[in-house]
């Protein structure tokens, strides 16, 4: 390209040169000259989103789906900050993001202009780099860095805010601009010594276990993790972010860890004496307090970014690499072994603990419970094949985290280490136009539903066919509900939630509504809201005051949990908190 362009016009040659296909955004005063030449590209396709928050989870679901960075566009100040929350859950979920922000005149900067905001300023806590570009030649060399630094080490975030004057400048591009990251070279190789120190580690170890998380994922390291385990014999264990990672219908998965983990896999933790953690971070809500957590384990901890490294909990062996590659150099030197007795003995305390847990009964009452939608969701499937579910954030979330057999990476997408209420159906916009052959399932609570249920618009006026919607509907902030409940004696502040007819609010958008409150109307609905040619939304009407368990309390260990055993079906207000503490 040798002729003059307009900074707007580099911006979109510069997306379209990192095989960008998809821009999610809203336009806007700062971000307009841009949005003027986007025409002239039709490589890039434009989702006019109703929310910005919008625009940043649907990127994300584009991202979290393909493994490929997704990218957001805002104009300046309001529009800007509305980036904030899905910027600041990428970061949490080491989700690779470009957000494009329009700015006011390098002239206005710094004079409280119309619609002028610091995000540069704002957001530097919360992205991998940001730029602040009020010259068109620096455009090139800009997105070039910020797609490198998004997209490789620990994927995150970048974030660049452009002038006004900077898109509309005229020159002629330089696109053989070379990479001058000096302080930015991630390793993606682990040290050989402290390969085999972890080798002889887990060759002396009597109680294995292997944990892994996101960090896997993105590293496309499910073929070597299975290998690994198989050799070896190790059972394996993956966090809220590792589903997937290892089909949980492999003899060697346990589950989930955690605060809402199941009672063996915690105390399976609780005993092992070699740890292996591969691209997780040790999470508060994995750990428990971290004072207790595997006190019999010498940890191994591995993980492409150091920071993470002794952070949480200490290693007696940190190895900074990519999972990939540190399996592979595990495997060349790893022999076979056998933890027959005790991969036995978590069995043992599975059986034990798992079938007294009353939230895998159905207890005896008319109101349809969240267990039999979730039976009905994880069967169809298993049987259908070829889907992805996304999420939201609450009780439902670790429902479908602990009652779904998850098996193949990317096939679960959640908002995580932010919590971030009302990510699912936006990230399932981006999921359903990453992935248009499979059908794209959201589960999400009525409160998270109602905070970004506009993108329903989004989706219709796309002609987005594949996205089917369940709403686990309570009336309640559910999973606040349920600390009020065990934990503040019943004391519900601010939780009962009202909402519109969800059905018909669907109608009113133009798709199919349904509305589901027994137990025999589960399984008809998933059916014909999977054989119906469009979006179907599902309410299911469901138990008001179901908990979710097992739990551990805030600031306990993960060795005291709640399992709600002893729960009554029916609590009477003022009761204390259920026990059955295993």
């Amino acid at each position: 390209m040798s002729e003059e362009r307009t900074g707007a016009q580099i911006i979109c040659e510069a997306l379209v040169r990192q095989g960008v296909e998809l821009i999610f955004g809203i336009p806007g005063g700062a971000i307009m000259p841009f949005y003027h030449a986007l025409p002239e590209y039709p490589q890039l396709r434009h989702v006019l989103c109703r929310h910005e928050q919008g625009a940043g989870h649907a990127a994300e679901g584009y991202a979290r789906a393909t493994g490929r960075v997704g990218v957001c566009v805002a104009t300046s100040g309001p529009g800007a900050t509305n980036l904030v929350t899905p910027i600041a859950d990428a970061w949490m979920d080491s989700t690779p993001l470009v957000a494009i922000t329009g700015q006011v005149t390098s002239a206005a900067l710094g004079k409280d202009a119309f619609q002028e905001t610091d995000i540069t300023g704002i957001t530097v806590p919360i992205t991998k780099h940001n730029y602040l570009v009020t010259k068109v030649e620096d455009l090139p060399r800009v997105f070039k860095e910020a797609f490198h630094i998004a997209a490789t080490g620990r994927p995150g975030p970048v974030l660049i805010d452009i002038t006004k004057d900077a898109q509309q400048a005229r020159s002629v591009p330089d696109w053989d601009v070379s990479l001058q990251l000096p302080g930015y070279r991630p390793r993606y190789h682990g040290d050989r010594e402290q390969i085999r120190e972890a080798i002889e580690l887990l060759k002396g170890a009597t109680k294995p276990l292997l944990m892994v998380g996101n960090g896997l994922i993105w590293s496309g390291a499910h073929a070597e993790l299975r290998e690994l385990a198989e050799r070896t014999g190790i059972p394996v264990i993956t966090t809220l972010h590792g589903k997937g990672a290892f089909p949980e219908d492999h003899p060697l998965s346990l589950g989930m860890p955690g605060m809402h983990g199941w009672v063996h896999v915690n105390r399976a933790i609780q005993e092992c004496d070699v740890l292996l953690s591969i691209g997780a971070r040790f999470d508060d809500r994995v750990t428990g307090k971290v004072s207790s957590f595997a006190p019999h384990a010498e940890v191994i901890h591995v993980d492409i970014d150091p920071a993470e490294l002794g952070k949480n909990v200490a290693a007696q062996v940190a190895i900074v690499g990519d999972a990939r590659s540190v399996l592979a150099a595990l495997l060349e030197e790893m022999p076979p072994r056998d933890c027959t007795e005790w991969l036995a003995h978590i069995r043992a305390m599975q059986q034990q603990h798992q079938g007294k847990q009353r939230y895998l009964k159905r207890p005896d009452t008319p109101a349809l419970m969240p267990h039999d939608v979730y039976q009905g969701l994880n069967a169809a499937f298993h049987a259908r094949g070829r889907c992805r579910v996304v999420t939201d954030v609450g009780q439902h979330q670790m429902w479908a985290a602990q009652l779904i057999d998850w098996i193949s990476p990317r096939s679960h997408i959640t908002s995580g280490g932010s919590g971030t209420m009302g990510f699912a159906v936006p990230a399932a916009l981006g999921a359903a136009l990453a992935c248009p052959d499979q059908t794209i399932w959201v589960i999400c609570g009525d409160g998270g539903f109602q905070m970004t249920s506009q993108e329903l618009a989004t989706i219709k006026q796309e002609g987005i066919t594949n996205i089917r919607i369940a709403v686990i509907n309570n009336g309640y902030l559910g999973m606040v509900r349920q600390w009020q409940e065990l934990f503040e004696n019943r004391r519900y502040s601010g939780t009962p939630l009202t909402g519109p007819d969800f059905a018909m609010l669907a109608q009113a958008y133009g798709f199919k509504g349904m509305v589901v409150t027994a137990t025999g109307q589960v399984e008809d609905a998933i059916r014909e809201a999977w054989d119906h040619e469009g979006v179907v939304l599902i309410d299911f009407r469901v138990e008001r005051e179901a908990n979710v368990f097992p739990i551990v309390p805030q600031g306990q260990s993960i060795s005291d949990m709640l399992t709600g055993v002893s729960e009554p079906a029916h609590a009477t207000p003022g009761a204390p908190p259920p026990g059955g503490r295993a």
